[in-house]
């Protein structure tokens, strides 16, 4: 079996990730024509529904990436939009090149075919792409429910295929003998090398339609890994992909554009809504991406209000600002202010990803908000802290009585969270709570993330 190929990636060194972490797994690309049921086989072999899968052409466009396991062997699966290389339009081209491209990747390749009907001129491209490309690939013949297709399937023997897998990626049928075909092409492993990425930051990119979300990860990996399109609504799945600068890892998750609830239509694009929601949920730091000439709106401020809800790091970012003359610069940065008073700990960082002005320092800002989101502080630090603010600022009196603060203990980090034992905690008034955070915030350094204070009993401390 062949040796490991280094697949660093782009000017700052990256390369794609699954949804999980990975070190030097075996990467394994799913290829063939659109709606051969690539996405179903994909969630078959993940275990879980990470692609969308809709009976229609091109739903998957950008390379998805996920972990998985074959008979207890780990790899990384790529899936992939629906090549059809006769065809001449733009975004079909686009997908092409992402084929490509995960061929590029790939130490495997399993090229569907669709079971139910005769071979089509776009299989026999793949087929012949395929031939050139020197890796080991597997003929699968998908949607072969019953033994009638099965055996309907054997004409795709015509494409010269030295064995075909006749399965069912929706039922799971054959799937056994796919997964012990595939780990027997899979290359030796480094033993020696571990998984460095265990806890790796994971930065899910958020913002509107036509934010410039896959603009920004392209630009920071030097390659055009995301279709980019001036259509709103290009990228539908999630995508993760490791990116390393000065030697320091992070793990780039490109979201779908987040619509407001009304202009979202039913079926795939709420499904892609799902998919950038569930990405807020997957990472720690949340970037926050505006188109700086439409200015920021209430529905950023609702994505914001989400990824403060789920306790995740905030950096806001204002795209397209070489757009703009200064005293519109200076007014876009007043309005997101204004819309974003309620976050003002959230680094606002002004970009363009186009000439690349102001990126370097949106990745500073993630890095310094990722710290202080798993920043933990020492219970003598936290109760030496508080002893000074009940001298300068003791919490007032409610309804007649004192308030009392007996000790403080911070319980757990991203998001840093403290514990307060008071003998009236339900009396603590709002303002006061807010005064505290504050001056957490500025004693300690936790600029970029939530703070959440919870006043207990003086039981709590059992």
């Amino acid at each position: 079996m062949s040796k490991r190929r280094s697949r660093s990636r782009g000017a700052h060194g990256a390369k794609q990730l699954a949804h999980g972490t990975q070190g030097s797994q075996p990467i394994v690309a799913i290829v063939g024509r659109p709606n051969v049921g690539k996405s179903a086989l994909f969630n078959r072999l993940a275990g879980a529904p990470l692609a969308i899968v809709e009976d229609m052409p091109g739903v998957t466009r950008d390379r998805l990436y996920a972990e998985a396991l074959a008979l207890g062997h780990p790899y990384v699966l790529i899936d992939t939009g629906g090549f059809d290389p006769t065809s001449e339009d733009p975004l079909s081209q686009s997908i092409a090149q992402q084929v490509r491209l995960a061929l590029e990747e790939a130490d495997v390749v399993i090229c569907v075919l669709d079971g139910t009907q005769a071979p089509l001129p776009a299989d026999r491209e793949a087929v012949q792409l395929l031939r050139a490309s020197s890796l080991p690939v597997l003929y699968v013949a998908n949607k072969a429910d019953n033994p009638r297709v099965r055996d309907g399937a054997l004409e795709h023997y015509e494409l010269g295929l030295d064995a075909l897998f006749p399965i069912s990626a929706l039922h799971g049928h054959g799937i056994g003998e796919l997964e012990e075909a595939l780990i027997a092409h899979f290359p030796e492993q480094d033993e020696a090398e571990e998984d460095a990425h265990a806890e790796l930051d994971r930065v899910a990119i958020v913002g509107r339609p036509n934010a410039g979300k896959s603009s920004l990860v392209n630009r920071l990996l030097g390659e055009k890994r995301q279709i980019v399109d001036d259509r709103p609504g290009t990228t539908v799945d999630s995508i993760d992909t490791l990116l390393t600068i000065d030697d320091e890892p992070l793990v780039l998750i490109d979201t779908a554009g987040i619509r407001r609830k009304r202009s979202v239509d039913e079926g795939l694009e709420s499904l892609a809504v799902m998919q950038a929601i569930r990405a807020v949920e997957r990472s720690n730091v949340v970037v926050l991406m505006i188109d700086a000439k439409e200015g920021a709106s209430e529905q950023d401020a609702k994505i914001a209000g989400l990824s403060i809800e789920r306790g995740r790091a905030l950096v806001i970012a204002l795209n397209k600002t070489d757009l703009l003359s200064d005293d519109e610069r200076k007014a876009a940065l007043q309005n997101a202010r204004d819309v974003f008073s309620f976050a003002t700990w959230a680094p606002l960082q002004l970009i363009s990803v186009e000439s690349g002005r102001g990126v370097r320092k949106l990745l500073q800002h993630v890095r310094d908000v990722s710290k202080a989101h798993k920043l933990r502080v020492t219970t003598a630090a936290v109760n030496r802290f508080f002893e000074e603010v009940l001298e300068h600022h003791p919490p007032p009196t409610m309804n007649n009585r004192a308030v009392r603060i007996y000790y403080a203990t911070q319980v757990s980090v991203a998001p840093p969270t403290f514990v307060i034992a008071a003998n009236y905690p339900d009396r603590v008034h709002f303002s006061y709570r807010r005064y505290v955070v504050n001056q957490l915030r500025e004693r300690f350094g936790f600029d970029g993330t939530p703070v959440r204070v919870f006043y207990r009993g003086k039981e709590a401390k059992a």
